[in-house]
């Protein structure tokens, strides 16, 4: 990387490792794409009948539901973007959990925010010192923090539960003493519910639009809308100061980085940090949402988190889009098992658009796939009332896959990912 190139991604953000997060044309897509999500959605909630599509009950859910997932894809973003693949966002995110769990009763929710960001980043600067320092593999060291948190937690919550004065034994703590603030939107949230009345009128696209104005304006936690806030600002640091390039050469080229003096180790070290301490946050969230710590709280939201990542191909608007998609399939199979179905209406108009694309750039095998599938889910809604339970509690999972095969054929991963660095030998 030479030193002109490093002056101009300084500048502008554009270079060899400078792509812009946004742009004009990249903006105006991605308007475009929301606006047409937004229509879809609305189209297929009047086809099917089924209001809790957009609902503002659905939709406040889905943002609660993603953002654990989305600020363990944070973390995720701050490693990989450094070169080391974070697998155990899992466990940091279980460290998190307990560490806000405990602080949280004992000194309220201020306490179980700096607790669990703690707890996370001791795992992130373990994954660090084994990773960076040691170079173990960085799946195999994943996958220890992973199996190493959830016994760290139970052994903490045997030592500090067993007399647990809220009952419930050494699986939860006792609940937080204090719980934090929530706020509204002003205008839109506060006096009459306009929302709600354009919301109860069922019109196409009006009450659509209402209702997730609504369910995105009212009764919003503090801790969600940092979480929110935390995807520009990822972007702002990341790619448009010095540090941020610095910290991107090194998940892109360490050895050319290294040659211009950046401190390689220092920000391997400071980016998986932040990464556990992200992922930690993920896990505070959770127990602020049930107001109690408990054991496999996370319930592998590390790993959505991870694959949230993956689908918004290492870019933080991308990782923001897959939380909030990841959960919104969570919150609809929590409202209402027979709108899922109605999700098998919505997945064959994707997929026979996606059928179409590929026929047009004349990829037959992937177009008449797609155009399969798109049948079969067809079918699926014009057969199918009602899912069973087992299969409902599913979606989420589901959808994770379908979005990973849909999204790996643009993905491009920093060049250095996952590989060990020792100055002198590249």
């Amino acid at each position: 990387m030479s030193s002109v190139a490093y002056s101009q991604d300084t500048r502008t953000g554009r270079g060899p490792l400078g792509e812009l997060f946004l742009g004009g044309g990249r903006a105006r897509r991605i308007t475009w794409l929301m606006v047409a999500a937004v229509v879809l959605l609305s189209a297929v909630r009047v086809i099917s009948g089924e209001q809790a599509l957009t609902s503002s009950s659905t939709i406040a859910a889905a943002l609660l539901l993603a953002v654990p997932i989305g600020l363990a894809a944070l973390g995720g973003l701050f490693s990989e973007r450094a070169g080391v693949v974070n697998i155990g966002l899992d466990g940091m995110m279980t460290l998190g959990t307990w560490g806000a769990g405990f602080a949280g009763y004992q000194w309220g929710w201020a306490a179980a925010l700096v607790g669990g960001m703690l707890f996370g980043a001791l795992g992130g600067l373990l994954h660090a010192l084994t990773t960076v320092t040691f170079g173990v593999d960085h799946v195999v060291s994943g996958v220890a923090i992973n199996i190493l948190a959830a016994g760290v937690v139970r052994f903490l919550s045997e030592l500090y539960y067993t007399d647990n004065p809220a009952g419930g034994g050494v699986t939860q703590s006792p609940s937080l003493s204090s719980n934090p603030p929530e706020i509204s939107l002003p205008v839109l949230s506060s006096g009459p519910d306009l929302l709600g009345d354009l919301e109860g009128t069922h019109w196409f696209l009006v009450s659509d639009v209402a209702g997730i104005l609504r369910g995105l304006t009212s009764g919003v936690g503090l801790l969600t809308l940092l979480a929110v806030l935390l995807v520009p600002a990822s972007y702002l640091l990341l790619w448009r100061t010095a540090f941020g390039l610095r910290l991107r050469a090194c998940g892109e080229n360490p050895a050319a980085a290294d040659s211009l003096g950046v401190p390689v180790y220092r920000l391997k070290y400071i980016a998986v940090v932040i990464s556990g301490a992200l992922a930690g946050m993920g896990g505070v969230f959770l127990v602020f949402i049930a107001g109690i710590y408990r054991e496999g709280q996370t319930n592998g939201r590390g790993f959505i988190g991870l694959a949230a990542l993956i689908f918004g191909n290492w870019r933080p608007g991308g990782l923001a889009a897959g939380a909030g998609l990841f959960g919104f399939a969570d919150a609809l199979q929590l409202r209402s098992r027979s709108a899922v179905v109605a999700l098998f209406l919505l997945v064959a108009v994707l997929l026979a658009g996606v059928a179409v694309w590929q026929a047009v750039h004349r990829k037959l095998v992937q177009a008449v796939l797609a155009a399969v599938v798109a049948g079969g889910a067809l079918v699926g809604f014009l057969t199918i009332d009602q899912l069973a339970p087992g299969l409902v509690s599913f979606t989420p999972h589901l959808t994770t896959l379908l979005v990973l095969s849909l999204a790996s054929q643009r993905l491009r991963m920093p060049k250095a990912d996952g590989l060990v660095y020792r100055r002198g030998e590249h």
